[in-house]
Formats: structure tokens, sequence, C-alpha cells
């Protein structure tokens, strides 16, 4: 039976002082409509921008998770004595290098098999939290993890089966958000038509295709967003990464240490200070931002030829030790 979005649209469109929250259940039934394509354009477009004024509140998080969950495809382990990471990677990078790939390919030599998931193109999608003011240019000139990857040998994956063989043939694959749930991918697009992020830019920070087997890294842009992700990580009981992306990527600012929290169970069980992660010597970061220039950066700093930078050495640690924490039983 299609769900009647009038009364809810009535409920969270009076704006941010008359909008009312919706109850776990009702975010569930109506997210899932969403990510079903069973809402119509005008109505969807209502409730997006509804939702983006009104803010999301714990309990509709939570119902959005409920729907998502079934709607995201499962990926397999490949069985190694380490559990995956996930990174999440879409915004890209336009100031300074993009790093990401770095972190996954630190991590897969390892032992830790690590799945990145973003944009089906070459393209970046603005997923940052909080404020739009980057919107006019969020997407163009920015380099993605998709792009670097593949300079480096490892082209995203147009299917589950593949990216399952690439975890264990080489420990790092990319993934599509087409592949992992096209129901997401899709509110993810509503972006270039309404100008606004929504709910969806939030909750694909916190996919996780493993059914609840892998440590996800949650990076945020703004500082409100820290408190709001960990409101969610413990009401979840989630392993995982929380710290203030660089541009959005989910890597730790390689000029200055970010705080990072790591959540096992959904309780904090270690965090890094920026004050612990200040370093005087900042070592050659790439010479320029492009795809090209950084898949070399990374080749050598693999290669041992050019030193990692102290805060990525701090964030792998943390996820090296989380990695190897057991899974809470399911």
């Amino acid at each position: 039976m299609p769900i009647d979005c009038v009364p809810l649209i009535r409920e969270i469109g009076r704006g941010a002082h008359g909008a009312r929250d919706l109850d776990r259940d009702r975010m569930r039934d109506l997210f899932a409509a969403m990510l079903d394509g069973e809402v119509a354009d005008l109505e969807l477009g209502a409730i997006l921008v509804a939702m983006r004024i009104k803010g999301e509140s714990l309990a509709e998080t939570l119902g959005c998770l409920d729907a998502l969950a079934p709607r995201v495809a499962r990926v397999a382990p490949p069985g190694d004595r380490s559990r995956p990471v996930v990174l999440a990677s879409y915004n890209g990078a336009r100031r300074g290098a993009n790093l990401t790939p770095l972190v996954a390919l630190l991590l897969a030599r390892y032992g830790v098999p690590v799945l990145v998931h973003g944009l089906a193109g070459a393209g970046a999608l603005d997923v940052a939290d909080g404020d739009d003011e980057a919107s006019d240019d969020a997407g163009y000139g920015r380099v993605t993890s998709a792009r670097i990857l593949r300079e480096l040998g490892i082209p995203p994956s147009p299917t589950v089966i593949d990216a399952e063989a690439r975890l264990k043939r080489s420990g790092v694959a990319y993934v599509p958000t087409s592949v992992l749930s096209p129901g997401l991918a899709r509110l993810l697009a509503t972006r270039e038509r309404i100008g606004l992020r929504s709910s969806a830019h939030t909750l694909v920070k916190l996919v996780d295709p493993f059914g609840g087997r892998a440590v996800r890294v949650v990076s945020v842009s703004h500082p409100d967003y820290l408190v709001r992700m960990r409101e969610v990580l413990g009401a979840t009981r989630a392993d995982a990464m929380l710290l203030r992306g660089t541009e959005g990527e989910p890597f730790a600012n390689p000029k200055r240490c970010p705080p990072i929290e790591v959540f096992l169970q959904g309780e904090v069980a270690r965090c890094v200070d920026a004050e612990d992660g200040a370093i005087e010597t900042i070592p050659a970061l790439p010479a320029s931002s492009d795809a090209e220039a950084t898949a070399e950066w990374i080749d050598a700093a693999l290669a041992g030829s050019q030193a990692v930078p102290a805060p990525i050495v701090q964030q792998l640690g943390c996820l090296l030790e989380a990695a190897r924490a057991p899974a809470a039983a399911a």
C-alpha cells in the first residue's frame, strides 16, 4: 500500500520552530518508500527540503538506517583474521591531495581488507554536513578516490562479486554507490536538482555492506555533526572511527591531526587528541592534487621513499587496533 506523504510533510515541513520529529517507525516506512522510488518527485522534493531545514533527530536517523540496512548489498568479507574497514569517499579533494587511497592501501598491506565506496563516475559529490557554503563549486575540480585508485590499478567494481574477488586478491575494492544501494544513489543524485544536501548524505557515511562486521570510518566536516554522529554510533552499538575529515574525505589532515575517536560496540574505546597528533615537520606531500601525481606519490610512500604523514600514521594505528578487535555477536 503506497505511503501517504501529505500528513508527514505537514509535520516535518512547518519550519525550524514549528516542525515536529517523526518517530522511528514512521521515518523507517517513509525512507523505505523514498529508497524504493515510491514517492513522487514533488513530494520527494518537499520531504528532502523540509528535513534539510528541520534537521534529522536521532530517532529519525535510526529509522532511516532501519530502512536502509536491507537495501544495501551484502558483501562477504574475505575471511582474513582482521575485520574489514569501510571508507565512504564522496567529496574528493581540491585544495590538497586526496589521500584516502593511501589509507586503504596501507591497511591492506597490514592484512586488513578495505572497501571504499563512492560515486560511479569521476565526478565528486559534496556530501559535507552543515551549511552549503561551497555549493557553487561542489564537485568541480575535485579529485576523487575512484580516479586515484584507477591510476593505481584498482578500477571500480561493477558487481558485488567483482568486489569480493578484489578483496580476496588485493585487499582493496572500490564499489560505486549504485552497486551497493541503487535507491540511495538516486537520493544522493537529487542534490543536483534541489541544490541542497539531504538525509541521504549523512546516511551514506554510515553504510556497512558487511552487515555489522566492519569498522566504518565516519568523517564529518562541521563540529556540530561530531555530536550527532556520536549519538548515532552509540545508539547503534557501532564499531567505527569518527573524525573531522579532510575536505570531507575520511583521512586525517596530513598537516594537523584532528581529534580521532574509535568506537567499539558503541562505546569510545580510544581517543587521539589533536595535540597528540601535532607535528613540527610535515613531510613532502604530492606536488599537485591531480590523480596521476597523487597516485605516484602514494606509490612512493608505499615503497618507503616518501614519509607517511604522522596524522595518517596515527589514524592507521587506531584502525589496525579496531580491525583486530572482535566483532559484536550478531
